[in-house]
Protein backbone atom coordinates (compact mmCIF):
# COMPACT_ATOMS: atom_id res chain seq x y z
CA UNK A 1 0.00 0.00 0.00
CA UNK A 2 1.29 3.51 -0.58
CA UNK A 3 -0.28 6.81 0.42
CA UNK A 4 -0.87 9.39 -2.23
CA UNK A 5 2.14 11.50 -2.50
CA UNK A 6 2.03 15.48 -1.92
CA UNK A 7 1.57 17.85 -5.18
CA UNK A 8 3.38 20.16 -3.14
CA UNK A 9 6.25 20.91 -0.67
CA UNK A 10 5.17 19.98 2.99
CA UNK A 11 8.51 21.63 3.91
CA UNK A 12 9.18 24.33 1.56
CA UNK A 13 13.03 24.36 0.98
CA UNK A 14 15.01 27.80 2.16
CA UNK A 15 14.53 30.46 -0.29
CA UNK A 16 17.83 31.82 0.37
CA UNK A 17 19.89 29.30 -0.69
CA UNK A 18 18.19 28.35 -3.79
CA UNK A 19 20.56 30.25 -6.05
CA UNK A 20 23.75 29.24 -3.88
CA UNK A 21 22.91 25.99 -4.20
CA UNK A 22 21.71 26.19 -7.95
CA UNK A 23 25.62 27.74 -8.99
CA UNK A 24 27.38 25.12 -6.70
CA UNK A 25 25.70 22.22 -8.52
CA UNK A 26 26.39 23.54 -12.14
CA UNK A 27 28.99 21.15 -13.47
CA UNK A 28 27.20 18.21 -11.53
CA UNK A 29 25.15 15.44 -13.18
CA UNK A 30 22.01 16.34 -10.98
CA UNK A 31 20.46 19.03 -10.10
CA UNK A 32 19.17 18.80 -6.59
CA UNK A 33 18.26 22.10 -5.55
CA UNK A 34 15.33 21.42 -3.90
CA UNK A 35 16.38 18.86 -1.68
CA UNK A 36 19.38 20.56 -0.39
CA UNK A 37 17.45 23.79 0.24
CA UNK A 38 14.83 21.39 2.13
CA UNK A 39 17.36 19.06 4.05
CA UNK A 40 18.96 22.74 5.00
CA UNK A 41 15.69 23.38 7.43
CA UNK A 42 17.62 20.78 9.83
CA UNK A 43 21.36 21.67 9.75
CA UNK A 44 22.08 18.71 12.20
CA UNK A 45 20.51 16.24 10.21
CA UNK A 46 21.74 18.16 6.90
CA UNK A 47 25.70 17.78 8.02
CA UNK A 48 25.21 14.22 9.15
CA UNK A 49 23.55 13.02 6.31
CA UNK A 50 25.64 14.95 3.96
CA UNK A 51 28.84 12.98 4.07
CA UNK A 52 27.15 9.26 4.74
CA UNK A 53 25.08 9.99 1.77
CA UNK A 54 27.96 11.31 -0.33
CA UNK A 55 30.18 7.69 0.89
CA UNK A 56 27.48 5.51 -0.01
CA UNK A 57 27.10 6.72 -3.27
CA UNK A 58 30.53 7.10 -4.03
CA UNK A 59 33.30 5.15 -1.68
CA UNK A 60 31.79 1.89 -0.48
CA UNK A 61 33.69 -0.27 -2.90
CA UNK A 62 31.02 -1.44 -5.22
CA UNK A 63 30.74 -0.32 -8.63
CA UNK A 64 28.94 2.87 -9.37
CA UNK A 65 26.26 0.81 -11.33
CA UNK A 66 26.00 -1.30 -8.88
CA UNK A 67 24.87 1.22 -6.29
CA UNK A 68 22.85 3.17 -9.01
CA UNK A 69 20.75 -0.26 -10.00
CA UNK A 70 20.18 -0.79 -5.95
CA UNK A 71 18.98 3.06 -5.66
CA UNK A 72 16.94 2.87 -8.27
CA UNK A 73 14.93 -0.11 -7.37
CA UNK A 74 14.38 1.03 -4.15
CA UNK A 75 13.31 4.43 -5.11
CA UNK A 76 10.89 2.80 -7.25
CA UNK A 77 9.55 0.15 -4.67
CA UNK A 78 9.05 3.46 -2.28
CA UNK A 79 7.50 5.42 -5.31
CA UNK A 80 9.94 8.41 -4.64
CA UNK A 81 9.49 10.20 -7.96
CA UNK A 82 12.39 12.50 -6.79
CA UNK A 83 14.80 9.49 -5.92
CA UNK A 84 13.75 8.05 -8.73
CA UNK A 85 14.47 11.17 -10.88
CA UNK A 86 17.76 11.90 -9.61
CA UNK A 87 19.17 9.20 -9.37
CA UNK A 88 17.96 8.79 -12.88
CA UNK A 89 20.61 11.13 -13.82
CA UNK A 90 23.13 9.41 -11.62
CA UNK A 91 22.73 6.17 -13.38
CA UNK A 92 23.56 7.19 -16.58
CA UNK A 93 26.54 9.31 -15.49
CA UNK A 94 27.27 6.05 -14.16
CA UNK A 95 26.11 4.01 -17.78
CA UNK A 96 22.71 2.58 -17.42
CA UNK A 97 21.10 2.83 -20.04
CA UNK A 98 17.64 4.51 -20.51
CA UNK A 99 16.27 1.17 -21.06
CA UNK A 100 17.65 -0.30 -18.34
CA UNK A 101 16.57 2.35 -15.82
CA UNK A 102 12.89 1.82 -17.05
CA UNK A 103 13.64 -2.02 -16.46
CA UNK A 104 14.24 -1.29 -12.73
CA UNK A 105 10.71 -0.41 -12.39
CA UNK A 106 9.65 -4.25 -14.03
CA UNK A 107 10.10 -7.33 -12.52
CA UNK A 108 13.38 -8.80 -12.73
CA UNK A 109 12.46 -11.58 -15.36
CA UNK A 110 11.20 -8.47 -17.83
CA UNK A 111 15.34 -7.66 -18.52
CA UNK A 112 18.26 -9.27 -19.68
CA UNK A 113 20.02 -8.74 -16.20
CA UNK A 114 23.09 -10.38 -15.24
CA UNK A 115 23.02 -12.66 -13.01
CA UNK A 116 25.02 -10.19 -10.34
CA UNK A 117 22.39 -7.42 -11.45
CA UNK A 118 19.35 -9.72 -10.90
CA UNK A 119 20.63 -10.78 -7.33
CA UNK A 120 21.27 -6.91 -6.27
CA UNK A 121 17.44 -6.27 -7.80
CA UNK A 122 16.20 -8.81 -5.94
CA UNK A 123 18.04 -8.22 -2.39
CA UNK A 124 16.98 -4.58 -2.84
CA UNK A 125 13.34 -6.31 -3.15
CA UNK A 126 14.25 -8.37 -0.05
CA UNK A 127 15.05 -5.70 1.92
CA UNK A 128 11.91 -3.48 0.83
CA UNK A 129 9.71 -5.92 1.43
CA UNK A 130 11.24 -7.53 4.80
CA UNK A 131 13.93 -5.45 5.88
CA UNK A 132 16.35 -8.61 5.73
CA UNK A 133 17.37 -10.43 2.80
CA UNK A 134 16.56 -14.06 2.82
CA UNK A 135 19.10 -16.77 2.66
CA UNK A 136 19.24 -17.65 -0.66
CA UNK A 137 19.73 -14.08 -2.22
CA UNK A 138 22.49 -13.22 1.16
CA UNK A 139 24.06 -16.65 -0.80
CA UNK A 140 23.91 -15.45 -4.29
CA UNK A 141 25.26 -11.81 -3.61
CA UNK A 142 28.01 -13.19 -1.35
CA UNK A 143 29.11 -15.25 -4.24
CA UNK A 144 29.52 -11.88 -6.44
CA UNK A 145 30.45 -9.41 -3.23
CA UNK A 146 32.90 -9.53 -0.40
CA UNK A 147 31.63 -8.66 3.12
CA UNK A 148 32.67 -5.02 2.50
CA UNK A 149 30.80 -5.03 -0.43
CA UNK A 150 27.72 -6.86 1.02
CA UNK A 151 27.51 -3.93 3.98
CA UNK A 152 27.96 -1.31 1.03
CA UNK A 153 24.81 -3.14 -0.79
CA UNK A 154 22.75 -2.98 2.46
CA UNK A 155 23.61 0.51 3.27
CA UNK A 156 22.93 1.73 -0.02
CA UNK A 157 19.26 0.33 -0.41
CA UNK A 158 18.71 1.20 3.27
CA UNK A 159 19.98 4.65 2.93
CA UNK A 160 18.02 5.48 -0.34
CA UNK A 161 14.59 3.97 1.29
CA UNK A 162 15.42 6.46 4.68
CA UNK A 163 16.01 9.41 1.59
CA UNK A 164 12.88 7.98 -0.23
CA UNK A 165 10.55 8.61 2.52
CA UNK A 166 11.86 11.94 3.35
CA UNK A 167 10.96 13.25 0.10
CA UNK A 168 7.81 11.58 -0.09
CA UNK A 169 6.85 12.65 3.25
CA UNK A 170 8.04 15.92 2.50
CA UNK A 171 6.91 16.44 -0.77
CA UNK A 172 10.25 17.34 -2.25
CA UNK A 173 8.95 18.51 -6.05
CA UNK A 174 11.37 17.81 -8.76
CA UNK A 175 13.74 20.22 -9.73
CA UNK A 176 14.00 21.91 -13.38
CA UNK A 177 15.32 19.49 -15.65
CA UNK A 178 14.86 16.23 -13.37
CA UNK A 179 13.21 13.50 -15.65
CA UNK A 180 10.43 11.43 -13.53
CA UNK A 181 9.24 7.87 -13.96
CA UNK A 182 11.37 6.62 -17.15
CA UNK A 183 8.92 5.45 -20.13
CA UNK A 184 9.04 2.20 -21.75
CA UNK A 185 11.24 2.17 -24.82
CA UNK A 186 10.26 1.20 -28.30
CA UNK A 187 8.90 -2.55 -28.60
CA UNK A 188 8.97 -3.18 -24.65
Amino acid sequence: MHFARPSSPRIEPRADLLDKIRDRMKNQPVNAVNVSATLAKNKPINRAFGPFAQAVLFEGGLSRRIVELAVLRMGWNCQAIYEFGQHTLFGRDAGLTDEEIYFVTRPINQHAWTAEEATVLQAVDELYADDCIGDVTWAKAASYFNEAELLHLVMAAGCYRVVSGVLNSCGVQLDEGVPGWPTPPMGA
